[in-house]
């Protein structure tokens, strides 16, 4: 087990540099994809040697209902300082699913909700609700996904942005992008390591639904002033997406790198980044990282379970 154990909390940093590029290198899709993916794989290796150092942890504690072998000296030095972080890391596991479980009750919990206030409206794809402040949002779930989308916004939008508009708030229903978000956002909790791995997603996301947009109404600029016209008369106190981490239409990322990125041509679509390329070197360098993570983690589990099996009585 050894300071294996430790490996995997601090190996989120190798991801640092590939979430900062895949912004501006990537397609989107592509980038939501990767990013996504190392976040659960490296919040699950954190997850996992938190558990093995809380095992540790507790068998230390006075009166653990555990067996008394798992706190004999050989348990013990499978942990390298196992009195000085094996109690903490109890607290904190605790804390960590705490986190993740109320995140996800509330994720649910709205979620539900929004789908009764709107259970009184016509069940149709778009459900426009007369309020004089400017919003759009996608929500998933329910009876059938929905866009939300108030009046005020649509009154400011000429006819071919409104296209835009429920052209990027499908795409978003469509590949279930509250899915991503809602899984780097349990990652994030799970590790604060890869915080900078959720806000890139956060953005990641609204491109592909950008970049969506543009192709289902066939011009980038349209979907560009969609952008910029929303962002001007959305109000700061617009009511919150339904769905915790689904921003709305013009409410996440930074407008102006969404507006320029619609500006410049199309990315190219790329199942994997070039290893030649300071992204690809990156990615790799995350990859590496995610998979020392794994080996560290199995390991530490492996090492520390035979022991526990060899100290515990008959």
């Amino acid at each position: 087990m050894g300071v294996f154990v430790f490996l995997p909390l601090i190996l989120p940093l190798t991801a640092w540099p590939v979430a900062r590029l895949a912004e501006h290198h990537l397609d989107p899709r592509t980038a939501t994809r990767l990013l996504t993916g190392l976040a659960a794989a490296m919040a699950a290796c954190s997850s996992v040697c938190l558990g093995l150092l809380m095992v540790v942890g507790t068998a230390q504690l006075p009166g653990n209902p555990l067996p008394d072998g798992w706190s004999d000296p050989e348990v013990r030095a499978a942990v390298p300082y196992d009195e000085t972080v094996g109690p903490p890391a109890v607290p904190v596991l605790l804390a960590v699913v705490a986190a993740c479980a109320r995140t996800v009750w509330r994720h649910w919990r709205t979620r539900r909700r929004a789908h009764r206030a709107l259970a009184g409206l016509p069940a149709t794809e778009a459900a426009v609700l007369p309020d004089e402040v400017p919003y759009a949002y996608a929500l998933p779930g329910g009876p059938r996904d929905r866009i939300v989308v108030s009046t005020a916004l649509l009154s400011r939008l000429a006819p071919a942005e409104r296209r835009a508009l429920f052209a990027h708030e499908r795409a978003h229903l469509t590949a279930r992008h509250h899915r991503f978000l809602l899984t780097v956002r349990l990652a994030a909790l799970a590790n604060p390591f890869l915080h900078p791995l959720r806000t890139a997603v956060s953005y990641t996301t609204e491109r592909w639904a950008d970049e969506e947009a543009a192709a289902a109404v066939r011009s980038r600029r349209t979907v560009a002033r969609a952008i910029g016209r929303a962002a001007l008369v959305s109000h700061p106190a617009a009511p919150p997406p339904a769905v915790a981490g689904l921003t709305g239409f013009a409410a996440s990322g930074p407008v102006p790198r969404r507006v320029a990125a619609l500006l410049a041509p199309a990315p190219m679509t790329r199942s994997r980044p070039s290893a030649f390329t300071a992204v690809g070197i990156a990615a790799w360098t995350a990859a590496a990282g995610t998979a020392v993570s794994a080996m560290s983690s199995a390991n530490s589990a492996l090492t520390l379970a035979l022991v526990l099996h060899t100290a515990t009585p008959l």
